[in-house]
């Protein structure tokens, strides 16, 4: 079949691309060998379609009617018969929409005057004063002809002979020709059953050159459950507008691994017999498993984005353990769970052999009582679990290190060192996090951090020589500054930032000649911090002892009791300024010498529990509870102060333990536009005029 009959008949609506294809995923590089191909007139492969009368689900809004008898699907070719349609008709085939084309080709341009027929993409600088470079769409579409390059190079003073302008001419020929190549076709016939060329297309396919494993078993769930892909892209959508932009492929491995307890034989959800299971089991996935592992992911580690995990792969034995427990973890298990999490990052569990490791990854939570600490035990085993300094010598943002840092910023309520606005995320794409070197590329260079010393550059792109900040400071204003100035005028707008993105702050180190000083120390500050933060994740069986061991004790100078953070017992109903009941003892705490505060405890030592609190919420569990919390210590006290939330189960219920150790400055609770200033004498919480709070910081000195 000819090209343009192809295209004719897609317009025609004679030829379709079914459902269970995958999407277009070619690259511009894919094109530009396919289109430099067609020039040459090498062969470029054949098309499979099927003839049939009983299609499945099509791709794109129109839907099939019986009227319209036998219609032909391509099964095989249309990554191909997708560029050409795009290049040659300039605009989106039927069967697709503009956000589906995450790869435009549509800029490719032609060297009309070269005997090898170059082909770019299109370069501003390269191409727009040389008439000689042509884009391909506009010879196809007819709005160029071989003689206006020869006028327009003539006017440009231009001597064309003979010899240039037949190659110029014979180049638009090879170039029009390719509408009249034919794609060697081959048919599946129309007695065909849908699973027989599902069948096929699979043969076709098969060893994973064309299509990954997962994309095949895709291909067969949508013959059997023809709105699959459709209802799983929704899904996506809605995941992606959260950040987390995930891919068809997981939601196979997630449902191979929710039903089957597997994770790499693929063929197991081919059979038709799959549709009622699979329906039932993704209704429960998309409707509360997905979200509320993001969820955990983002109140427990701060992962607000797909970009800051680095293994994607490592939430499928998660997903597939919270599916099992129906989402009723305990706050050990999800420690515990989380733990596993970030050291499967940093260790790298799924950087080969995914579906050998998925196998035996599912296996163990499917099976095993307390899996996530047998799964981390089997990670020890492989590589050591602790950060050592030397670690980070010569790694990149690439490394899943860097990912760990910034999350790890963020849990100690990090801000920007230009904007001072908090790390996590903000309003608007000027606000987006991006990264910067401290000591920037360009002086580095200039004293021999060059690429001629592959050692001194590799020092001069590791990780512990980035800060995060938001994109507009370090596009716009941070630019090239030297680092000492920098960090100066940093230190002398937010006193804190430094110390809560690990910089040091001997000024010395600042110094471009103590550069690898400051290296070496800033290596010390981060595995020592990055180790103590992965080691919070620790939920020792004890702490539900200590807990009552701390109700037993009593209100005193280092313990307080709360009933709850809002609902008040006394009237029965909401009370927010309970709220800054709360603020002003962790307040106190902060300022004395630490202390604990249990919420769900009244003061005579009862556990009330935390269901009255968890009622007046949005997002009534104790992920919104921990949320809540954050929200008083934030609003109340300011995103930079950094205290310890546990909710512990306890009795049958659950109370809330927040550790606030001495704070090194002084810390004030915003109270109507005032700060206010409290400190713990006995067991009471007490404010301070600003004289005696001086007094009081002088004598604490």
């Amino acid at each position: 079949m000819k090209i343009c009959q192809i295209l004719d008949k897609i317009d025609e609506h004679q030829l379709f691309i079914p459902a269970f294809q995958r999407e277009y995923v070619w690259s511009k590089e894919n094109v530009k060998e396919l289109i430099s191909s067609l020039i040459r007139e090498y062969p470029t492969g054949t098309l499979l379609t099927w003839e049939t009368s009983c299609p499945p689900e099509l791709k794109g809004t129109h839907k099939y009617s019986e009227q319209q008898g036998v219609i032909k699907l391509i099964l095989d070719g249309q990554q191909r018969i997708t560029s050409l349609y795009l290049l040659i008709r300039n605009s989106i085939p039927p069967y697709y929409t503009e956000n589906e084309i995450r790869t435009d080709p549509r800029n490719l341009y032609v060297k009309i005057d070269d005997e090898n027929v170059e082909l770019q993409y299109y370069k501003p600088k390269t191409m727009s004063n040389n008439p000689c470079w042509v884009s391909i769409t506009d010879i196809f579409q007819k709005k160029i002809r071989s003689r206006e390059i020869v006028s327009a190079l003539k006017n440009l003073g231009v001597d064309v002979s003979d010899a240039q302008q037949d190659l110029i001419d014979d180049n638009f020929s090879k170039i029009e020709k390719i509408l009249d190549r034919e794609f060697l076709e081959q048919s599946i016939p129309v007695k065909a059953s849908l699973k027989e060329a599902i069948d096929i297309f699979y043969i076709v396919n098969a060893g994973g050159v064309n299509l990954t494993d997962a994309e095949l078993a895709l291909a067969q769930i949508s013959g059997y459950w023809p709105n699959a892909r459709e209802v799983f892209k929704k899904k996506l959508a809605e995941l992606k507008d959260y950040g987390f932009d995930l891919k068809l492929d997981f939601i196979v491995y997630l449902l191979l691994g929710s039903s089957y307890h597997i994770g790499s034989d693929m063929k197991k959800l081919h059979d038709a017999s799959n549709k009622d299971k699979l329906q039932k089991i993704w209704n429960i996935l998309q409707e509360r498993t997905l979200d509320y592992l993001l969820t955990l992911l983002k109140t427990h580690c701060n992962i607000e984005n797909r970009d800051e995990i680095n293994h994607v792969y490592a939430l499928i034995p998660m997903a597939v353990y919270l599916y099992n427990n129906e989402n009723r973890l305990s706050e050990v298990q999800i420690k515990k769970m989380m733990r596993w999490f970030l050291y499967s990052q940093i260790r790298e569990r799924y950087v080969s052999q995914l579906g050998t490791k998925l196998d035996h990854d599912i296996k163990i939570v499917c099976e095993k009582d307390d899996p996530f600490v047998i799964l981390l035990d089997e990670i020890k085993l492989e590589r050591p679990l602790t950060i050592v300094p030397d670690e980070f010598i010569g790694k990149t943002v690439r490394s899943p290190l860097f990912n760990l840092m910034k999350l790890y910023f963020k849990s100690k309520g990090a801000i920007c060192l230009g904007t001072g606005v908090s790390l996590m995320r903000n309003m608007g794409k000027r606000y987006n996090l991006d990264d910067d070197h401290i000591f920037p590329w360009a002086k580095l260079r200039d004293n021999g951090y060059d690429k001629n010393n592959t050692y001194k550059y590799n020092l001069a792109q590791e990780l512990t020589n980035r800060e995060i900040l938001c994109t507009d400071e370090n596009r716009w204003k941070k630019k090239d500054m030297d680092a000492f100035d920098y960090l100066l005028e940093v230190k002398r707008r937010y006193p804190n930032a430094l110390r809560l993105q690990c910089i040091p702050e001997d000024e010395n180190l600042w110094k471009i000649e103590n550069y690898e000083d400051f290296l070496s120390v800033r290596r010390n500050m981060l595995s020592r911090e990055l180790n103590e933060y992965l080691n919070s994740f620790i939920f020792k069986e004890t702490d539900v002892l200590d807990v009552k061991s701390l109700i037993l004790q009593g209100e005193s100078q280092n313990i307080e009791f709360k009933s709850s953070i809002r609902w008040d017992y006394k009237e029965n109903t909401v009370n927010k300024k309970l709220e800054f009941v709360i603020a002003k003892t962790l307040c106190g705490f902060l300022n004395s010498a630490g202390g604990t505060l249990i919420i769900g405890v009244d003061d005579d030592g009862n556990v009330l529990g935390l269901d009255k609190d968890y009622s007046t919420l949005s997002k009534n569990d104790r992920d919104g509870f921990q949320l809540a919390v954050n929200s008083i210590i934030n609003n109340y006290l300011g995103k930079d102060v950094w205290v310890d939330i546990n909710v512990v189960p306890y009795e049958d219920k659950e109370v809330c333990v927040i550790k606030a150790n001495p704070s090194k400055r002084s810390i004030f609770v915003k109270n109507e536009g005032k700060e206010e200033f409290y400190i713990r004498r006995g067991s009471a919480t007490m404010p301070l005029s600003f004289s005696e709070m001086e007094k009081y910081v002088s004598e604490k000195k």
